[in-house]
């Protein structure tokens, strides 16, 4: 196959389909070259680029090099038809011997001179020698040369004078590089073009076939030269990079690297890290196009995290809560609203509890969460997960505002959504509700007939009163906050509950609060994954898909996820499954690493690095004024660089439900003449929650502003106290080594630290052991004295080494 006879001016954009038409290859034949070698192409319409092509003529040319330069050069100098037919192909040397008389005969050359005109390959037998003067009358023999797989060859005379017209025979060779590259490349010795010369053979293993093939190969260079100094090197550089990866990826020595560093004032080894800004300027000093490495998590690679276009957007049914103290009503205002649901549209009742249902008023969904609010909230909060967008808040009409009720209150404060009152048991004759009203202000909770903005809706759930006026408000606070979600798209959610059934394996209660979940979607919910094989409703009816805001049963996931993570529908099972066991990975760490949460000892460092723009405090006391006292007493050491706020106040012990606040919320814990109890001891422990007990009010005060000003978390600074020199070494073989030594500078103390540094090197750091004087124990031993010591716990001490003394001072800030 004559490769080498095809131009590199063939890179103008040459496809694969043309490049196989030219070489007379299929286009699989170019494919597999290119795939060997490099990235194959998509298709056989695919544009090839210089590298592409570089490859495949290389490749091409040495798995079929040619036989000779005869074969090279045979289309080129092929003679007119009239001549070939008077000069007829040589025949055989056997055949030749066999009929000397009928065989036409060739004129005599001298096998010297054919021998400098014809290159035959080296494999080959070299012709038999000819007789140059034949006797008289005596047929001259035939010249006779073995078959090859060239159809005919040339026999050129060069008896006839001059030489022979070299600038054809070097044509082919000089399309190998543009004459740019032939004017800034000179030529290496060795690479002459080639000349007869009647006084130089081809030497040992130095055939013309090899000699062509590393002139191509030289060709090929030079043009990849000319190619690479066109384009400027592309570079990946992501956020961070060590400066020799930095110079593998330029193509250039780490040395090279360092001195441009150096001279923007930047000391740096090979091992060291710089920013993306700086290796930024160091490629630019190489003329590198610099592109920005983004890191792609697998997690971003699966789950689509787009936002939705406001026309995709359609309005979804509200995700409602209800949550009060107990023995209020909660659970009969549930009751009563299912009853409602199933007198309006369902006939036999409710058959499955599922944890979540939905109710329809006029035709308009409402979703309702059947858990327990407190719960609910802290649990899925801490997780991240804000799934409901309504609380509806449910007091007694002749109870009035208790502990829960007000924790239900800052739950739902801290989340951040609408509350809708519902003041149950109207219907009793201690009922007050204008009472419930004014205890509600307390707490900043003004209703409408008030002149506020909370909904309040008098019910009875016992009597199934006013519970169409109750969810008409809910669905009028929902079209003011107008929820919204896309349902043609991925779905994704919250885990309510999960639990492991014995027939059907892992089961979970999922939410989906975007897109629609469809029966054999592949999902994937904190550590478990798997496929949707089954799918019910509230009503425990099988459904086929769910939109926004709909509760729903599945099975098929391969373990039961945590309440409150996430799911998602992904569309490669493969990708989920190396989510999953990375995010084993990570948990595994986690349990594993302390767990860094806020208190009074870190406060300051983490305002200091702007962690923290707000500290969340929980306030308990033995009586209601003392709650109200600290609330406003604290809440006045805001500042600039970070706000005060009590989240929650509430008279008795601290309660477990109190440090599941705090874990969720970050906050610390206050305490006056108030202790926790054994569960709230040991949640706070597991959740490494901050708590503070105080007896007097000032003390709380003053530790929450000296934490604040970064005085609870004193630094530290070395101070270098003196050096001694060893001069002489003892072994007492009681004690260990003892050290005669003289102080240069400074002093020496009894019980400092102490490093013992030998040419320049730190060997030990501790403590010194014992300091005497002569034979009596000194507390310490100043500039020129002498004096004996030990060091706790080392006994490598040499004469020479250097004894220095310090200690470590705290600086308050």
């Amino acid at each position: 196959m004559e490769v080498a006879l095809l131009s590199t001016s063939a890179a103008n954009k040459y496809r694969v389909r043309e490049l196989a038409k030219d070489l007379g290859l299929s286009n699989k034949d170019i494919m597999d070259v290119l795939g060997k070698y490099g990235e194959a192409p998509k298709s056989n319409m695919q544009a090839l680029t210089d590298k592409e092509l570089s490859l495949v003529f290389e490749a091409l040319t040495q798995a079929h090099p040619a036989s000779g330069i005869q074969e090279i050069f045979a289309d080129t100098y092929r003679e007119p038809a009239k001549q070939e037919q008077s000069v007829p192909t040589p025949a055989p040397a056997q055949a030749a011997v066999e009929r000397p008389a009928q065989q036409p005969v060739a004129p005599a050359v001298p096998m010297a001179q054919v021998q400098k005109a014809t290159v035959a390959p080296a494999p080959l037998a070299a012709p038999r020698p000819v007789n140059p003067q034949p006797a008289a009358g005596q047929a001259k023999p035939v010249l006779s040369q073995p078959a090859t797989r060239v159809p005919q060859k040339k026999v050129v005379d060069t008896r006839k004078g001059g030489d022979v017209n070299l600038a054809k025979y070097d044509e082919k060779l000089e399309q190998m590089a543009p004459d740019k590259a032939r004017r800034m490349q000179p030529a290496a010795p060795g690479k002459q073009k080639f000349r007869p010369n009647n006084n130089r053979r081809p030497g040992p293993g130095m055939t013309f076939s090899n000699k062509r093939r590393q002139d191509e190969q030289e060709k090929m260079r030079r043009l990849q030269l000319e190619i690479a100094k066109k384009a400027p090197l592309k570079v990946s550089i992501p956020d961070e990079i060590s400066v020799g990866e930095l110079a593998s990826r330029m193509k250039k020595t780490g040395a090279e690297v360092v001195k441009v560093l150096m001279k923007s004032g930047i000391m740096a080894s090979l091992s060291q890290m710089i920013d993306y800004d700086t290796a930024t300027l160091v490629a630019l000093e190489f003329n590198c196009k610099v592109e920005h490495e983004v890191t792609v998590t697998i997690e971003e690679q699966l789950i689509d995290t787009h936002q939705d276009k406001e026309e995709e957007l359609i309005f979804r049914a509200p995700v409602v809560v209800v949550m009060g103290h107990v023995d209020h009503g909660k659970t009969s205002l549930l009751d009563a609203i299912r009853d409602t649901s199933v007198a309006e549209g369902e006939a036999g009742g409710i058959t499955q509890h599922i944890g979540a249902y939905q109710v329809q008023l006029d035709g308009k969904p409402i979703t309702f969460l059947d858990t327990p609010g407190h719960e609910a909230f802290t649990s899925m909060r801490a997780r991240g997960a804000m799934i409901t967008d309504i609380a509806i808040l449910v007091v007694a009409a002749d109870d009035g505002i208790m502990p829960q009720t007000v924790e239900s209150i800052n739950h739902a404060k801290a989340a951040g959504i609408p509350i809708v009152v519902a003041i149950n048991k109207i219907d009793k004759p201690a009922a007050n509700p204008e009472k419930i009203k004014q205890q509600l202000t307390e707490y900043g909770l003004l209703t409408e007939d008030w002149g506020g903005e909370t909904i309040c809706c008098p019910i009875s759930a016992k009597k199934r009163t006013g519970i169409d006026k109750l969810l008409e408000m809910v669905l009028l606070t929902a079209e003011m906050a107008e929820l919204k979600a896309n349902p043609n798209r991925a779905a994704s959610g919250t885990v309510i509950e999960a639990r492991l059934d014995k027939g059907r394996g892992p089961v979970a209660t999922l939410l989906v609060q975007n897109g629609t979940l469809r029966q054999g979607d592949t999902i994937i919910a904190g550590t478990g994954v798997g496929r949707v094989r089954t799918m019910t409703n509230s009503k425990g009816k099988r459904i086929e898909e769910a939109g926004p805001s709909v509760p729903v049963e599945i099975a098929g996931l391969s373990e039961a996820p945590a309440a409150g993570c996430t799911f998602n529908v992904v569309a490669d099972e493969r990708m989920a499954r190396e989510l999953v066991e990375q995010r084993k990975e990570e948990e595994k760490f986690k349990f594993a690493a302390p767990v860094q949460k806020v208190s009074l000892e870190n406060l300051f460092d983490q305002i200091q690095a702007g962690e923290r723009k707000e500290l969340a405090l929980i306030v308990k006391a033995d009586v209601q004024g003392s709650v109200e006292a600290v609330r406003v007493s604290l809440e006045k050491l805001s500042n600039a660089e970070v706000a005060v706020r009590v989240i929650h106040g509430g008279v008795g012990a601290i309660s477990e439900s109190d440090v599941m606040l705090a874990a969720s919320t970050g906050a610390i814990i206050v305490g006056f003449n108030v202790r926790p109890d054994a569960a709230a001891r040991d949640g706070a422990i597991r959740q490494n929650v901050d708590m503070r007990m105080y007896r007097v009010i000032y003390d709380c005060i003053d530790e929450i502003e000296s934490a604040m000003k970064g005085m609870l978390a004193p630094k530290f600074k070395e101070v270098v106290l003196g050096h001694a020199e060893i001069r002489q070494t003892y072994k007492v073989s009681s004690i260990g080594t003892v050290a005669g030594a003289y102080v240069q500078d400074g002093k020496l103390v009894r019980d400092c630290s102490v490093r013992v540094v030998r040419d320049g090197i730190v060997i030990h750091e501790g403590k010194l052991g014992s300091l005497q004087r002569f034979k009596d124990t000194v507390k310490e031993v100043t500039t020129n004295y002498e004096c004996g010591l030990t060091v706790d716990r080392f006994n490598d001490i040499r004469e020479g080494d250097i004894i220095e003394s310090f200690t470590m001072e705290e600086l308050p800030r």
